[in-house]
């Protein structure tokens, strides 16, 4: 059996479908369902049992001795929430639930971390785990907060011997690709605007309000998520050390680059308008953010097969044009 939490979700739903294609149906899912349509995420999906996280008793009874892997991918994932009990609650606890019970079991954890750790960047942006370089990372929201301080947990508990058999902390960079679309306005650039291009429309995307930066020449590490879950399958399948792991191509790309690349899909002309960002968020907007990949790389797991514009290419004419957005 493979547990996935998070499973009817973005990421989570994109590795039961890798599963799947390779023939894994013995999936126990763990999720909510809720409003915003996620049923479509796994309608075409093989499974064992999908449970609701929060009925704790249930999912107690089901899960077995020992799993094959854990992917544990559930949480809030918004950069704008301010509910602190819950992000606790979601985010923190249940990750140390599922750590101590792949300790007691015996069983691998593959788990959703964030590039969100790295705050501003002005620690750079290396998947460096050692407890002192942990500690000065200052991450900029309630989101990444939670996930730098399982992670800083992870590590102390690891340090004492007190962890999975393997494990890997995935610090995901800006991913984007089918099955997002649940996520509202935390969708990326990609799902929110190719339509409008399709269209003709005029999109809009932030001034720069930094010097040596033209407007929408922000940069981002965007990575498709079929890359993200191709990456995790090789690692649930080879013996590696374990610990904390970037997610990203490696290499920043500017927000125009990406809707460039969405025109180029769609056989369009781009029209940007550029507008001034909120005062709200320029004080902590990053300008900068890119995955430095060389633990993955020298593993031989990140054998990235689509660049920006493949990426998109394939995200928007084989997803987002059809009338079945689905994977």
């Amino acid at each position: 059996m493979i547990i996935i939490t998070g499973a009817t979700g973005f990421i989570g739903s994109n590795i039961v479908a890798d599963l799947n294609a390779r023939g894994r149906t013995d999936l126990l899912l763990v999720d909510d369902l809720g409003t915003q349509g996620k049923w479509k995420n796994i309608a075409k999906r093989r499974f064992l049992d999908l449970i609701d996280y929060r009925d704790v008793d249930t999912l107690l009874r089901r899960l077995p001795g020992k799993a094959d892997a854990v992917f544990h991918m559930g949480a809030n994932s918004s950069t704008t929430s301010t509910d602190g009990d819950e992000i606790l609650r979601v985010n923190l606890h249940a990750s140390m639930f599922w750590w101590n019970w792949c300790t007691r079991t015996s069983t691998p954890l593959i788990y959703a971390s964030s590039a969100a750790t790295y705050g501003d960047g002005s620690q750079h942006f290396n998947d460096d785990q050692n407890l002192e370089a942990l500690e000065k990372l200052a991450p900029l929201n309630l989101y990444g907060w939670s996930k730098h301080q399982f992670d800083k947990w992870a590590v102390e508990r690891a340090s004492e011997g007190n962890c999975p058999p393997q494990w890997a902390g995935m610090k995901f960079f800006n991913v984007y690709g089918p099955n997002e679309y649940h996520k509202g306005d935390m969708r990326s650039l990609v799902a929110k605007n190719t339509e409008l291009i399709a269209r003709g429309e005029t999109i809009k995307l932030f001034k720069s309000h930094k010097d040596g930066y033209a407007d929408g020449a922000q940069l981002r590490d965007f990575v498709y998520v079929k890359d993200c879950t191709a990456a995790m399958l090789w690692l649930m399948g080879n013996s590696i050390p374990s610990g904390l792991f970037n997610m990203g191509t490696g290499k920043a790309r500017s927000f125009v680059d990406l809707m460039n690349a969405i025109g180029s899909a769609l056989g369009q002309n781009v029209n940007i308008d550029f507008v001034d960002m909120p005062e709200s968020i320029r004080h902590i907007y990053q300008y900068f953010t890119e995955s430095n990949s060389e633990k993955l790389n020298s593993l031989g797991a990140l054998g990235l097969a689509y660049s920006l514009e493949d990426g998109v290419c394939d995200y928007v004419n084989s997803y987002l044009s059809k009338v079945d957005q689905y994977r």
